[in-house]
């Protein structure tokens, strides 16, 4: 028989090199591409080229001083993406014995979140699994996960299920809070119209706090010397007196268990309840090992709720 009548596709692209692709429209240039891959920018650029050849488009405009995504390249990240993952799916199924999990699972999550109940989650899983591999990235601001290449991010957010393709794994209501000692010296807001006497810890870009009064959301303005980039620094300047804060219940619970914080009710407003989710980029050829992360924080969420914590 011919070998001829085998040479149906159309392309022959490297999968190797469609993530490539990924990572350098991620970083945002040839060289720190080179440096995550620990490679060369000379051997980046030659299998961009590669690639480029065997799809017969420009994927970046490229000069010395910057590189950007063509028209064509923006196109294709999303199925690049999907290229990788079915990939990826395709040789766990080959790869794992059993009910075992296999391949890197790559996550991000907010920093409390994430040290308190996002790695646990993931250590567990690792023990049940030693050909499973895990990349974790903490942050407090929103990352693209299709561009970064990740697996599926935690997030704290107001959401409907229909804005991404997301799931709610818990209720997260935001607490309004302030140290034991802040309120034996200063005393606590009663209304909304209290906290302009209060010193309030604000997170960066969040100058209007959300509350609920009548079914309506309403934002607050608050001021107040204190400001910080992550919730990490608002929640040890609420621990150290220095005002009122506002953060979630995940954020809060343990310590307002063990009397190192208050909570405090408005009696003009209810609480903005928001949820913790997690956000995936594509429905489709979704890895077990991501399906398994999820249920298993679900879980853990759910427990925790019961208890009370």
């Amino acid at each position: 028989m011919d070998d001829k009548q085998f040479n149906v596709y159309r392309y022959k692209v490297d999968l190797g090199d469609v993530a490539l692709f990924r990572t350098i429209a991620s970083v945002g240039s040839l060289s720190a591409a080179a440096r995550q891959l620990h490679s060369t920018p000379m051997s980046v650029s030659r299998r961009l080229a590669a690639l480029e050849e065997e799809l017969g488009v420009r994927l970046f405009h490229r000069t010395t001083r910057s590189l950007s995504l063509t028209p064509e390249g923006e196109a294709f990240l999303p199925h690049a993406s999907g290229l990788i993952e079915a990939g990826d799916t395709a040789l766990a199924a080959l790869s794992s014995s059993g009910s075992s999990l296999a391949g890197v699972l790559k996550v991000t999550a907010p920093n409390i979140i994430g040290n308190a109940l996002v790695v646990p989650v993931l250590a567990a899983l690792l023990v049940e699994n030693p050909a499973l591999r895990v990349d974790l990235t903490l942050s407090d601001g929103v990352i693209d996960i299709a561009t970064a290449g990740l697996d599926v991010a935690v997030r704290v957010a107001l959401m409907k299920p229909s804005d991404m393709i997301a799931s709610r794994l818990a209720d997260n209501p935001f607490t309004l809070c302030a140290s034991p000692e802040y309120v034996a010296r200063f005393g606590q807001p009663v209304t909304t119209g209290d906290l302009v006497s209060h010193p309030c810890i604000k997170l960066h870009a969040m100058d209007t706090w959300p509350f609920m009064r009548g079914g309506e959301l309403q934002r607050v303005r608050v001021e107040g010397p204190f400001g910080a980039s992550t919730v990490d620094a608002v929640r040890a300047a609420c621990l150290a007196g220095a005002g009122v804060a506002l953060m979630t219940y995940w954020d809060v619970h343990e310590l307002v268990a063990q009397g190192r914080l208050m909570r405090i009710a408005l009696t003009d407003v209810d609480p903005v309840e928001i949820g913790i989710w997690a956000v995936i980029p594509t429905r489709t050829h979704v890895p077990p090992r991501v399906r398994a992360f999820i249920d298993l924080l679900r879980q853990r969420l759910h427990e925790g709720a019961l208890q009370g914590v």
